[in-house]
């Protein structure tokens, strides 16, 4: 066997410590991790204001502190589960699953093992979504549908701040008359969109399917399940449809079955984050829902009408204000 050289030598040891030093740091920092996610979620606010160092503290008192960790509890509910942290020096990140979403926590801890810097932020995905679909995508419907948010800017799509949404599309049904509602809108029969089919925009496996999501009543939101009845299909590595706010108990396909371009997925509704009955649709780069960055996307062919012209489009993404139709 060869033997070492010191300089080789020194180079192992050298590496050897950092290996012994970052798994060190990654045992304190999981332990303080996982001690602040007990108390969390055990709503011990004051157990949790004992981890802060004394800048911390005097920068989030307890009163404040209490107040973000109870609206943060309100609003993503219970702390299942932490990912292994990714190291950020002088911090590490620890995605954290939640019952609504997944977020990042980025703790930096002094040398007593004391939180001295805490923020909780919207999961950054590692993987960069696509630059540009190869999915060939037809329109996911029959019929004429408004465009209600849609487009590259909040002001045209609300959901633009949102990583996985940010090229989403919230389509509502449109009638001969040109209106997307008949009568008071006080019912969700009301409205065009409620019971048309809904269509699988490409060939794919479906990953996942969310149902037994009862539908609201026009006017009332169910924030605590935003997708409602949903159904993703993952088209190609990367490429993942999400359609959400089926009716309830119309949705036809399960995990693991393969579709075919137009097929019937189930039929629209209003369950979910929904204040009346609408199709969301949007193309993302991950199976995992929230763990998604939003794709832009084109559809192959679609018949556009605008201020009473229609006209039709080659591989187009239609904005807000745009009714919409499949040009095939």
């Amino acid at each position: 066997m060869q033997k070492l050289t010191k300089a080789a030598l020194a180079m192992v040891s050298f590496i050897l410590l950092a290996e012994v030093t970052t798994a060190q740091e990654i045992e304190r920092y999981t332990k303080a991790a996982n001690r602040l996610v007990e108390r969390i979620n055990a709503a011990d606010y004051n157990a949790i204001e004992t981890m802060f160092n004394k800048e911390m503290s005097a920068a989030l008192p307890l009163d404040k502190s209490s107040a973000f960790f109870k609206g943060l509890t309100e609003q993503m509910g219970r702390i299942d589960k932490l990912d292994a942290p990714q190291s950020m020096p002088p911090a590490m990140i620890f995605p954290a699953h939640f019952e609504r979403g997944l977020l990042d926590v980025q703790i930096v801890l002094d040398e007593r093992d004391r939180i001295s810097g805490l923020f909780f932020k919207p999961h950054t995905s590692s993987k960069p979504a696509p630059e540009k679909q190869r999915t060939q995508l037809s329109l996911p419907f029959h019929g004429r549908w408004l465009v209600f948010w849609g487009g590259d800017t909040k002001a045209l799509n609300y959901h633009h701040d949102v990583p996985n949404q940010r090229f989403a599309f919230d389509l509502t049904g449109v009638g001969a008359d040109g209106k997307t509602r008949r009568g008071k809108g006080d019912q969700n029969e009301d409205y065009y969109a409620f019971g048309r089919e809904v269509h699988a925009p490409a060939d794919g496996t479906v990953i996942e399917v969310i149902e037994g999501v009862h539908d609201n009543a026009p006017g009332s939101m169910n924030s605590y399940s935003a997708v409602g009845n949903c159904v993703m299909i993952e088209h190609r590595e990367d490429e993942v449809s999400v359609l959400a706010h089926f009716k309830q108990g119309s949705i036809k396909v399960k995990p693991g079955d393969q579709v075919k371009r137009g097929q019937v997925l189930g039929v629209c509704g209003n369950s979910g984050n929904s204040s009346e009955p609408h199709l969301h649709y949007h193309l993302q780069h991950s199976p995992v829902l929230q763990d998604g960055l939003g794709i832009k996307c084109v559809f192959q062919k679609v018949m556009v009408t605008k201020d009473g012209k229609t006209e039709t489009r080659i591989n187009y993404s239609p904005i807000k204000g745009e009714i919409v139709s499949p040009g095939d």
